[in-house]
C-alpha cells in the first residue's frame, strides 16, 4: 500500500466505521491522465449512494486540510462492489468456498483468465476447484482476482 494510501485509510477508516461501514480498500491510481484517491466501502445488506456521500463529506474537508497529497486528483467513495477484487489475506479468507475469477499476467495451459471455487490461500499460493479438478496459481502470477458473478 502506497504512503499516500495508508495515509488516507488513518484519516478515513474511523468515519466509515462511525457511519455503520466497513473499510473494503483504498487506492489511489492513475488513469487516463488523472490520479484518483478512491475509498471503497462495504455494509451488511448493502451500501447506498447515501452512506457514500455521507461519508465522503465527512472525509474531503479532512483530506484538504490535512493537505498531503501533492498531485491534484478525483476524490471518490464506492462501494466495494458485488464483483470485488480480493487483495488481502482476510479478503481470501472471507470468500472460501465463493466464486471467483482469476487473471493472470501470462498464460497457463493457454489461458489467462480462469473461473472456480476458492478452495485455499496462502502467502505463495491460490487453489480453486474448475470442471471437477483442482488448480493452484503462485500468488505473483495472478494480475487480479474477483468474486465471480453470474448475470
Amino acid at each position: 500500500m502506497s504512503k499516500i494510501s495508508s495515509r488516507a485509510e488513518e484519516l478515513a477508516k474511523p468515519i466509515v466505521e462511525q457511519n455503520g461501514c466497513s473499510l473494503w480498500d483504498i487506492e489511489y491510481v492513475k488513469e487516463a491522465g488523472s490520479w484518483y484517491l478512491r475509498v471503497y466501502i462495504d455494509k451488511d445488506g448493502g451500501v447506498s449512494i447515501n452512506d457514500c456521500e455521507a461519508i465522503s463529506r465527512e472525509i474531503d474537508p479532512l483530506l484538504d486540510e490535512q493537505d498531503f497529497i501533492p498531485d491534484s486528483y478525483i476524490f471518490e467513495v464506492c462501494s466495494a462492489g458485488a464483483d470485488r477484487v480480493l487483495k488481502k489475506p482476510q479478503d481470501f479468507e472471507m470468500f472460501l468456498g465463493h466464486k471467483v475469477d482469476i487473471n493472470l499476467y501470462k498464460p497457463v495451459d493457454g489461458s489467462k483468465s480462469y473461473t472456480g471455487s476458492l478452495t485455499a490461500h496462502t502467502d505463495k499460493e491460490t487453489s480453486i476447484e474448475s470442471a471437477g479438478r483442482t488448480i493452484v496459481f503462485d500468488n505473483d502470477t495472478m494480475a487480479q482476482v474477483r468474486l465471480h458473478v453470474d448475470f
